[in-house]
């Protein structure tokens, strides 16, 4: 977007971010009522539409509270055709449930993945159906003001501050940076992995956390590409000239950066976050692929859209193709990884 445009929409996002500001006022004086819980509930969320890493966020979550604890997430379900409290099964699929838990419930076979667009309803049928629960995650839950976290992870972008961002329309924030205060834990995500400590210093000055917050420095590790479907036996070659990618997520430019190193060329096509492929976009893509004047090729794109490709209607349209996906995973740099295990695992034990 142009900084005139941003300017030119400059009073309505003002307008957009004082409404949210009045939501927030009002569950702050109770007049809008925010349930807590007595089991230990986990929000992880952002003050931005997306791109910040809460999946990759939610699974360290996990791995770092298995197989000591029983887990349960629980997802709005963005993107799925059904409405209500839905309890994930092999029976449901991606359209029912979303990508995210859909990804969820399959790579964690020892929790329980749900969705709800109300999360209070939807956290009271969790403990009912499962009452020796030993916590709730919940996914993209900042602005989800009716229920009240017992501990707060508010994640930004270490490219994209939201202390440097605007309201929507002139920029990608749900509402104004002092939002930011009702977390608990910081977390700048998506750091590179050679990390200073004058620029780990400046960004905290920036971010000027209150006295109850502590912030902590992620980056992303990407895993070895894997064949998108089981039956494919075929590893990704050592050498490559071209890497297709297709990517419905907000921001791709980590993985691309990242595949840029491993070909001559990398062709990309971006579709929106959470876009809902169809037949004429499998068509396209493997048009595309067929197109490129070499042997030496892959298709490459995400976990997440994988989940969305892997349907009966459309991957047929892939199955013979070389199709790869890049499992992603968070780490912490320095001792933020021990700390910030610590505080988490201290949270839900003292709870």
């Amino acid at each position: 977007m142009t900084r005139i445009l941003q300017l030119i929409l400059l009073p309505v996002s003002i307008c957009y971010g004082l409404a949210m500001q009045v939501r927030n006022w009002l569950f702050d004086v109770n007049i809008l009522p925010s349930k807590s819980f007595d089991k230990p509930i986990i929000s992880v969320g952002n003050l931005t539409f997306g791109g910040t890493g809460k999946t990759p966020h939610i699974e360290y979550l996990i791995r770092l509270l298995t197989p000591g604890k029983f887990v349960a997430t629980l997802s709005r379900g963005y993107g799925r055709r059904s409405r209500g409290f839905l309890m994930a099964s092999t029976e449901l699929g991606v359209q029912d449930i979303g990508d995210e838990p859909q990804q969820f419930f399959i790579k964690f076979e020892h929790i329980k993945v749900a969705v709800d667009e109300k999360r209070s309803r939807g956290i009271h049928q969790l403990l009912e159906q499962h009452p020796n629960l030993d916590v709730v995650l919940l996914d993209d839950a900042f602005q989800h003001r009716y229920v009240k976290p017992g501990l707060s992870i508010l994640l930004t972008d270490y490219h994209r501050l939201y202390v440097n961002d605007l309201v929507l329309p002139s920029g990608t924030m749900r509402e104004f940076s002092n939002g930011a205060k009702r977390a608990d834990i910081i977390v700048v995500t998506k750091t590179p992995k050679i990390f200073s400590p004058i620029t780990r210093r400046r960004i905290i000055e920036e971010l000027e956390p209150k006295k109850h917050q502590r912030i902590y420095f992620s980056y992303i590790k990407y895993i070895d590409p894997v064949p998108a479907f089981g039956l494919m036996q075929q590893e990704f070659p050592a050498k490559v000239t071209n890497i297709l990618l297709f990517t419905g997520i907000a921001n791709d430019y980590p993985l691309r950066e990242h595949l840029e190193r491993m070909c001559s060329e990398l062709i990309v096509m971006k579709f929106a976050d959470h876009h809902p492929y169809t037949v004429k976009d499998m068509e396209e893509i493997t048009q595309k692929f067929h197109d490129l004047p070499t042997q030496k090729k892959v298709i490459v794109t995400t976990e997440k859209d994988m989940m969305r490709v892997k349907t009966p209607e459309l991957s047929g349209y892939m199955k013979n193709l070389p199709l790869f996906c890049v499992p992603m995973e968070i780490d912490f740099h320095g001792t933020d990884k021990e700390k910030f295990d610590n505080e988490i695992l201290h949270y839900v034990e003292k709870n």
